[in-house]
């Protein structure tokens, strides 16, 4: 059936929802209360009363679409607004910022991330991908349980770090940044919550997060130099940006060349471990879809290596990663700040005012979703998807700041998963889903352990 695609009711005034309403729950379950005060907003423009902070919740599709595509240029993502305050810590300015220095960043990297680019790293990346993988027949033959996410890391660590980075920083290097981008997301929650808070104001998760941002600068400042002062400069990220001139001819600082490589390692890591961690609950829970995804590989794939030519042929494997990031989008919160007065849907936006999108809401809501909360790829059956409207999924943004590795995700995810699915079958330690604790990504709130059997067992998922 056609997913449902209310049309939201013009107010003229928004609603306010009460800090009452919002505190307990949040305070209780976060993620759970954001999607029920979605739920409840029923797509209409409402705005937060969070004290001093109250920002609009914008939960239509066609609101979303307003603000991150039509009207872009008047929704920036403000470095210096509450919501941006722990990413900035982090990322500093450059192709997660905004303006001139976001948009010199975007120019010089969205070149690396062209669909023909990216094709050209395929193969490279499958080998990677390949021999990462092979290092799992070990524990599969002693029937020892591995740490899903650990080994998720580790095997994208060792595609990216190939085919983006040139080997430039090794997989333990990686490791390392991933286990502190970590520690991270889980840091910032509360900055994220309490967004008025001031930085003067020692809140948890402070001193974990600077420890951590430490070991990130400890891992990639070092490289960063050594690329500069190399003779061996190519086409990797580091290179680029190095390589890259300002429209005005200068060559980029070194301040910024760090924040982009920061920013470029952690979405080309983060997105693709987090929602190959999800896939092996889901897939435990509903073994008709683990059959047919193994049918397709069998079918696509037989008994060769997952090859480039596969891929465009794998259109399940496509979809159940598409319900995977409608149920765990990576970035589950979008703010943007309206830089002049607006209306949306006659309800008046002063300037300077708080848009909080958020795909975790929209992606979960009854007005725009039949069953929201099941895992069900056939959703994404090319006629519902064409039924629906285009902003009720967009797990990576939209508009002009759309992730620039969103084909690279896709390309990538669908040779890990198919890889692993065509060699082992799977039992999962503890069965069921875990639930969902919030971090700046959607985490499990417990480890996922798997018991990995080789493919040509009886065993199955």
């Amino acid at each position: 059936m056609p997913e449902p695609t209310d049309t939201p009711r013009p107010t003229g005034r928004p609603r306010i929802v009460p800090l009452r309403q919002i505190l307990p729950a949040v305070l209780r379950d976060p993620a759970r209360a954001l999607i029920d005060i979605g739920n409840r907003t029923e797509g209409e423009l409402v705005r937060l009363n969070l004290g001093s902070f109250r920002p609009y919740l914008v939960t239509h599709p066609r609101h979303v679409q307003h603000v991150l595509r039509d009207r872009a240029d008047n929704y920036e993502r403000a470095g210096d607004g509450l919501f941006w305050r722990p990413v900035k810590r982090l990322f500093g300015e450059g192709i997660l910022g905004e303006g001139q220095i976001w948009s010199a960043s975007r120019r010089m990297l969205q070149p690396m991330f062209t669909a023909k680019r990216v094709e050209a790293l395929v193969d490279g990346m499958a080998d990677a991908i390949r021999d990462a993988v092979g290092e799992l027949d070990e524990p599969a033959r002693a029937g020892q349980p591995v740490d899903i996410g650990v080994e998720q890391a580790r095997i994208v660590s060792r595609a990216i770090m190939k085919v983006l980075f040139a080997d430039r920083i090794s997989v333990p290097d990686a490791m390392r940044v991933i286990e502190a981008q970590d520690r991270i997301a889980t840091a910032v929650i509360p900055r994220i919550i309490v967004p008025f808070a001031p930085l003067s104001l020692p809140m948890p998760g402070d001193r974990t997060f600077a420890r951590a941002v430490r070991i990130v600068d400890d891992v990639l400042v070092p490289i960063v130099r050594q690329t500069r002062e190399s003779a061996d400069q190519g086409d990797d990220v580091i290179s680029t940006l190095w390589q890259a001139r300002t429209e005005d001819g200068r060559q980029l600082d070194e301040r910024q060349v760090r924040n982009d490589t920061v920013a470029m390692f952690a979405a080309t890591t983060e997105t693709t471990i987090n929602v190959l961690t999800w896939a092996w609950p889901h897939l435990d829970q509903h073994p008709e879809v683990a059959e047919r995804l193994y049918a397709e590989i069998d079918e696509v794939v037989g008994g060769e290596p997952v090859r480039r030519e596969h891929l465009s042929r794998l259109t399940y494997t496509r979809m159940v990663l598409d319900e995977l990031l409608r149920l765990y989008p990576i970035g589950w919160i979008i703010p943007r700040r309206a830089v002049a007065g607006d209306v949306i849907d006659g309800v008046p936006i002063e300037p300077g005012a708080t848009m909080a999108v958020s795909p975790l809401i929209t992606q979960r809501m009854r007005q725009f979703w039949d069953r929201p909360d099941e895992f069900d790829p056939e959703r994404f059956r090319p006629e519902r998807v064409r039924a629906r409207h285009r902003y009720a999924h967009f797990p990576f943004g939209g508009g002009p700041h759309q992730c620039l590795g969103m084909y690279l995700f896709y390309l990538e995810a669908q040779l890990i998963l198919a890889t692993m699915l065509s060699r082992y079958r799977f039992r999962l330690h503890r069965p069921g889903v875990p639930g969902l604790r919030l971090a700046a990504a959607l985490r499990p709130r417990e480890r996922v352990e798997l018991t990995l059997v080789a493919a040509g067992r009886t065993e199955r998922a």
